[in-house]
Parts: structure tokens; C-alpha cells; sequence
């Protein structure tokens, strides 16, 4: 696929992306009537994993498009030196705006939408949850796409459960993003996006874990491979 048309890509789904979580909320509370009940819980989550799904369609179908940067760095990180500038200097700044752009949206259509995710917790303990949320998911997407790569529903239904399950740990202390993208649109139309909370908690500490788990995957699978690879050698 072409640089500016995965650029495109990455801004519409961004801009989609930030989107479907609130008017999915809004559906269940608002206009199915179930309030705040178990049941509205359970049909959340039963929507979130079919957006998930429809996301993780999009995402083929656009051949690499992407609404998360810590997706686009994890796969720059283990790409040659280009690939990574253009990740860090376009794809990345093109979703933070298409996120920027989908929450402007959002609060001139939906006034009453909120405000979006919110740090309740002092930087330190929110940096420290937003890193070990953001290990996890990026050491398991890893994992999944080297184990079973072909088989798009099995890839597909364990990485959206382990995001939402990951996401319901970390949602009363940071909201449990690990988006920072999306955590930006938010911010920006707070006037909150350059505060050092903002930068610490949502920005450094994922791009460091996603850095790590890249690292630390790396260290641990490539070996084993390696390993395997010289056994059956061997035994040939």
C-alpha cells in the first residue's frame, strides 16, 4: 500500500476509532435504556469485541492501517531506520490528529459526551499502570502474530478480550488506554495536552513498555526459534 494512502488510513481509523467507544456507550445507556445495570455491562462488552473485530477487519483490509501508535512503533522498532522515521514522523502524527479531529467532532455533534479519559491517580502510579497495561498487550499482539498469524478470528478474539480485560484493570486509575493517540484527542480538547501528567503518564511510559516488551520478546523468542531450528537441522 502506498505511504499516503496508509497515511489516510491511519487517519480515518483514528478518527473512527475514537469515535465508536462513546457512541457505543451512548447506544447502550442512552438509547437501548439499560442505564448503568449489569446487563448494560454485559451488552458493552459483547459491542466492544464486535468493534473490535470490525477494527482488526479494517485494519486487513487497509493493508497495515493503524489507529494506535504503539502498534505502528512496535513494528517500526524491528524495521530498518526509515521505516521508523516515517512511523515516528507521519503515521504517528497523522493519527493524533485524526484522534484530535474525531473528539472535536464528537463534542460539537454529542455535547454531552464527557470529557474522556482522566489520571486519577498521582504520575508515578499512573505511569507505572499505563506501562505495565501497555507490556502486556503489546507483548501478547507479538505472540499472537507469531503463533497463529493466519488464523484472523482465534488472532483476533484473544487480542480483544486481553484489551478489554486489560482495559477494565486500569480503567478507575488511568482509564486504561493504551492509546495515546486517542488519550490525545481527549487531552487537546481539555487543554490539557501538554501538561507533564499528559506526557509522563500517556506518552512516555507506553512508548518505553512497547520499547521493552519489543526488546524482551525479541531476546526470548528469537532464540528459541533459533534453538528449534537446530534441533530439526540436527535430527535431519
Amino acid at each position: 500500500m502506498g505511504r499516503t494512502k496508509l497515511l489516510l488510513a491511519d487517519f480515518v481509523l483514528s478518527f473512527m476509532w475514537v469515535c465508536s467507544g462513546v457512541l457505543l456507550r451512548i447506544i447502550v445507556i442512552q438509547h437501548l435504556g439499560f442505564g448503568h445495570s449489569p446487563l448494560a455491562e454485559a451488552i458493552k462488552i459483547a459491542f466492544s469485541i464486535a468493534n473490535m473485530f470490525f477494527f482488526a477487519f479494517l485494519v486487513k483490509i487497509t493493508r497495515g492501517g493503524a489507529y494506535n501508535p504503539l502498534t505502528v512503533l512496535a513494528d517500526a522498532i524491528s524495521g530498518d531506520f526509515n521505516n521508523f522515521l516515517y512511523c515516528a514522523g507521519a503515521r504517528i502524527p497523522t493519527q493524533v490528529v485524526g484522534s484530535i479531529v474525531g473528539v472535536k467532532f464528537l463534542i460539537d455533534t454529542i455535547p454531552e459526551v464527557g470529557r474522556g479519559p482522566r489520571l486519577n491517580v498521582d504520575i508515578h502510579q499512573g505511569a507505572l499502570t499505563e506501562g505495565v497495561l501497555t507490556f502486556a498487550i503489546v507483548t501478547i499482539s507479538l505472540g499472537l502474530t507469531t503463533k497463529i498469524r493466519e488464523n484472523f478470528f482465534m488472532k483476533t478474539w484473544i487480542s480483544s478480550l486481553s484489551k478489554l480485560a486489560l482495559h477494565i484493570l486500569g480503567s478507575d486509575l488511568t482509564g486504561g488506554c493504551m492509546n495515546p493517540a486517542s488519550v490525545m484527542g481527549w487531552a487537546y480538547a481539555r487543554g490539557d495536552h501538554i501538561t507533564k501528567e499528559h506526557f509522563f503518564v500517556y506518552w512516555l511510559a507506553p512508548i518505553e513498555a512497547t520499547i521493552l516488551a519489543v526488546w524482551t520478546f525479541n531476546l526470548l523468542v528469537q532464540p528459541a526459534k533459533e534453538d528449534n531450528t537446530a534441533s530439526k537441522s540436527k535430527s535431519d
